[in-house]
């Protein structure tokens, strides 16, 4: 128990001399609306412009990133979690420069996970040496108490929706869901797979309208990812769109959003710096409102 404390100590010190990470939670509420498409093409996009990314797969029991870039790692988020590997033996190289942090798929167990076992992601992160400015990390579909947990945390959450019924409705319910039990007040949405980028700004008024009119939140347009075909042909070749088709209307959009992310506020202090971020994944709902039910 001592040997663990001064170990966990020794990883909180490492965080505290890193410099502050911008924590970005890309989520959607309903599945199939591309936000790991939109994760790993962000971290690209980022990465081409020479930031320090790394992606971490928070879909803890489906994980798909790494099967989305044809990567197949030997350990994963598991092994971590369970002691069995250091962060840094389960790192995988993405394109440009892109670090992914795998999680796994289909282990009974891992989406249900108690809030003190991600204590274990606070050390492990702790034993990181690598320079990081953005972490990017992929939620699982749904409105789960680990979705819940990783959004709130976040400094930014960028909620991805799509030009479907279903996809407003559990967006809305997301971010009801973080405002109300999570303190959290501002969000920005991106509109994904639209055929204009006037269809996009539509399906944002539209989330704006109710939230605006229920829900004591700020939203702030995030742009448009147009639906392309040659996204599709890049993931069926388990590539980023932006090195497999880089002139496509896809990736100049997505080079867009990277540009965007870049004017959003920096993390300043402590508060920016991992330990905080993984500590806020772990505290109670209670805590995290200050107090309230």
């Amino acid at each position: 128990m001592l040997e663990a404390a001064f170990d966990q100590a020794q990883g909180l010190r490492g965080l505290r001399a890193a410099r502050p990470v911008q924590v970005i939670a890309v989520t959607g509420g309903k599945g199939g609306v591309g936000k790991t498409n939109v994760s790993v093409n962000l971290g690209v996009a980022l990465a081409q412009r020479g930031r320090g990314v790394m992606l971490l797969d928070a879909d803890l029991s489906l994980a798909n990133v790494d099967v989305l870039l044809g990567l197949k790692p030997r350990y994963t988020l598991e092994h971590v979690l369970r002691g069995e590997r250091e962060l840094d033996e389960i790192i995988l190289d993405g394109p440009a420069g892109l670090r992914i942090v795998p999680a796994a798929s289909g282990v009974p167990g891992m989406a249900d996970l108690p809030p003190a076992a991600y204590g274990g992601l606070i050390h492990a992160f702790g034993q990181l040496a690598a320079d990081l400015d953005v972490l990017l990390v992929d939620t699982a579909a749904g409105v789960s108490e680990q979705v819940m947990s990783f959004a709130r945390a976040a400094q930014e959450v960028l909620v991805v929706v799509c030009d479907e019924p279903a996809s407003l409705t559990d967006a809305y319910a997301l971010i009801k869901l973080l405002s109300t039990q999570h303190g959290v007040s501002r969000f920005r949405v991106l509109a994904n797979m639209v055929r204009r980028a006037r269809d996009g700004r539509e399906l944002f008024g539209k989330l704006l309208a109710v939230c605006d009119q229920y829900l004591d939140v700020v939203l702030e347009f995030a742009g448009v990812v147009p639906f392309d075909d040659y996204l599709r042909r890049a993931v069926q070749q388990r590539a980023s769109v932006l090195e497999a088709y880089p002139r496509s209307p896809a990736a100049f959009a997505l080079r867009q959003l990277a540009e965007q992310v870049e004017r959003w506020p920096r993390p300043r202090g402590a508060s920016g710096h991992l330990e905080f971020f993984f500590e806020r994944v772990v505290q109670p709902r209670e805590v995290a409102l200050g107090g309230s039910a």
